[in-house]
């Protein structure tokens, strides 16, 4: 029993003493579990106002615009870490010692080959599939590959799938592309980085070598580490309801991309450069905010805001600075980006967009920089969630403390109709 507590008095005179806990940092919560014993359930539709567990990876205070993965700032973490050092921090809960990091990042390159059936698995699907359909449906597929592994009970099984999923992602991921455009897959190469080998996989051939540019193997790397997880959002929850039925790893990782390829979610930086490309050029750009600032017009500027932030997205601060890196990088000629960085400018200076706190998002900026790499936007939420796999995985893990495992069951408010007979049909 926690030292709070809070009353809940109902008008007809019933009055409930509910227990009250206090995490390290953000709200109170209002414990209502003793609730269904009288007969009462609360009703949170999006579950805004719930805590739907307890949870020790990351911390988001959207007034403050603050992003902590285990503590530390998602701004220090992008601009002082490397995604595999990240991944390590989500996973374990500290950061990695030198050693550590160096057999850790040995780890995850020794399985970052898949099965080499799975590459006729691919043949299953349809040339012009989009790659999100592709992805569901081969990381849940992963289950028939890696049936080694899956005893959610025994610590070494977990251990050795969560490092099979964050290495074999980027395999997945590129595969999906290169099944889409015709080429042939690349093998990856352990002797890159992370994130140099998954741009070695998309965009190299076996026809001639290919270079990975440092600049954009940044980008990418930064890309990663500011999607690798964001709190208790549509996709992570979804991970942990599957999670909470006893299911594979793989399933609910299968489970947590289906929701991720929402356009409400994982879709944002692809709705971003249709926005763009719609606008078109500069000259348009007046007639779009317009439309922006008028309330009878459900014309909406995609990528600026947030629902969480409602002040700068952290993220977006250290993603701004990449984007221009890599656009000055490439230098290249395309008139998105032009109306882009005017669509940036106006929404950092103009009153009506800083009033509402408007500012362009980590979604703006990633989906430039992608765009800008070669990567088309159909591959823009695969890659989110090979970004985002790290985060399911770690909140996957954190199921199977003590205490934290119970299957999801959410109550409604039953608004249909009551009981009825039903009589058998004269069907003569």
């Amino acid at each position: 029993m926690s030292e709070l507590t809070a009353k809940l008095t109902i008008s007809d005179g019933r009055e409930y003493e509910l227990p009250v806990h206090q995490g390290s940092l953000g709200y109170d919560a209002v414990d209502v579990q003793t609730l269904v014993k009288h007969k009462l359930f609360t009703f949170d539709p999006g579950f805004m106002s719930t805590a739907s567990c307890r949870s020790e990876i990351t911390y988001i205070d959207g007034d403050k615009g603050l992003l902590l993965h285990r503590g530390y700032p998602i701004t220090d973490l992008a601009k002082n870490a490397d995604y595999l050092e990240v991944a390590h921090l989500l996973l374990f809960g500290e950061r990695p010692t030198p050693e550590e990091y160096k057999t850790f990042t040995q780890l995850v390159k020794k399985h970052t080959l898949v099965h080499e059936q799975i590459s006729r698995f691919f043949h299953g699907f349809r040339r012009d599939s989009h790659p999100m359909a592709i992805m569901c449906g081969v990381s849940g597929a992963l289950a028939a590959f890696y049936h080694d592994s899956l005893d959610i009970n025994d610590i070494q099984h977990r251990e050795l799938t969560a490092i099979r999923l964050l290495a074999k992602m980027p395999t997945l991921a590129a595969m999906c592309y290169k099944y889409s455009i015709g080429q042939p897959f690349m093998f990856p190469l352990n002797k890159l980085s992370y994130s140099g080998n998954f741009l070695h996989m998309m965009f190299a051939t076996p026809c001639e070598p290919y270079e990975v540019n440092p600049v954009l193997e940044r980008a990418m790397d930064r890309i990663f580490i500011l999607h690798a997880d964001h709190e208790q959002n549509a996709s992570t929850s979804t991970v942990r309801t599957a999670a909470s039925s006893g299911a594979n790893p793989f399933a609910c990782i299968a489970a947590g991309i289906a929701s991720l390829w929402g356009p409400a979610h994982g879709g944002a930086n692809e709705a971003c450069i249709n926005m763009l490309e719609e606008i078109g050029s500069i000259d348009r750009i007046p007639e779009y905010i317009a439309r922006a600032k008028d309330k009878n017009d459900p014309f909406r500027l995609m990528g600026f805001g947030h629902r969480v932030y409602k002040n700068y997205d952290p993220r977006a601060k250290v993603m701004r600075q990449t984007c221009h890196e890599v656009l000055q990088e490439l230098n290249v000629q395309n008139p998105i980006f032009e109306v882009a960085m005017e669509l940036e400018r106006i929404a950092l200076t103009d009153s009506y967009f800083i009033e509402r706190n408007l500012y362009p998002n980590v979604d703006f900026y990633s989906g430039i920089i992608l765009k800008a790499i070669g990567i088309p936007t159909s591959m823009f939420t695969v890659i989110f969630a090979l970004a985002r796999t790290v985060g399911w995985i770690a909140h996957w893990k954190e199921m199977f403390k003590p205490g934290n495992m119970k299957i999801v069951r959410p109550r409604q408010l039953y608004v249909g109709q009551k009981e009825r007979p039903f009589e058998a049909m004269n069907k003569d």
